[in-house]
């Protein structure tokens, strides 16, 4: 089976509520596949859906980075049908699919050199930091407070993020901040949990 992947641009959650465009930068999250760059696993559909309902709640973008996702299903519309298309997801499908319906969804094909920039800032969320790439949450919300647009990447897998595809992030942040390491929806939650609590403050 041949595989195609479609670049989309995402509109803001402020643009897409009030028409406008908000001083405050977007957060998208990511999801870089480490699963199987070939085929489309359960795994795949769950952490999507999953995904799509911590974007709806915290006001965010989601961008799948690498997914084996079929030719034929090319628009964000087309693929939040596909991945929803089974019962093993329940209600977490609808979320993802009203994402994809205000267009703050999109596919990417994996980084060779870099992270699609249009995304933002990319953010490594890791409990292994390197030390001179280290922030926190409060200062990653500081920049996205300042106009700044973020990518929260997420290794989705067994093995998380390659060690080159982490290296190219200016920013690791571990959200415990004492390198605990946590399962991947946990660290999910916690992280988009974290960063919009700051920004209320």
């Amino acid at each position: 089976m041949r595989y195609s992947l479609t670049v989309t641009r995402m509109r803001s959650p402020e643009e897409e509520r009030r028409g406008g465009i908000d001083l405050r930068g977007r957060i998208t999250i990511a999801l870089y596949n480490s699963y199987d760059p070939n085929k489309f696993r359960e795994p795949h559909r769950r952490v999507i859906a999953r995904t799509g309902g911590l974007a709806m709640a915290f006001d965010m973008n989601l961008a799948l980075i690498g997914f084996p996702i079929p030719e034929d299903v090319k628009t964000p519309v087309e693929i939040a049908e596909w991945v929803a298309g089974t019962t093993s997801i329940g209600g977490h499908g609808d979320y993802f699919m009203e994402l994809a319906e205000k267009g703050r969804f999109g596919r990417f094909p994996y980084p060779s050199k870099g992270f699609p920039p249009q995304l933002g800032e990319p953010v490594l969320t890791t409990s292994k930091p390197d030390d001179k790439k280290r922030t926190t949450v409060g200062e990653v919300a500081n920049m996205v407070r300042e106009g700044r647009s973020i990518l929260l990447v997420f290794g989705i897998g067994p093995h998380g993020v390659p060690k080159d595809v982490a290296a190219i992030p200016k920013y690791h942040m571990d959200v415990t901040g004492e390198g605990f390491s946590l399962e991947t929806c946990t660290a999910l939650g916690a992280v988009c949990g974290a960063i919009s609590s700051k920004l209320d403050q």
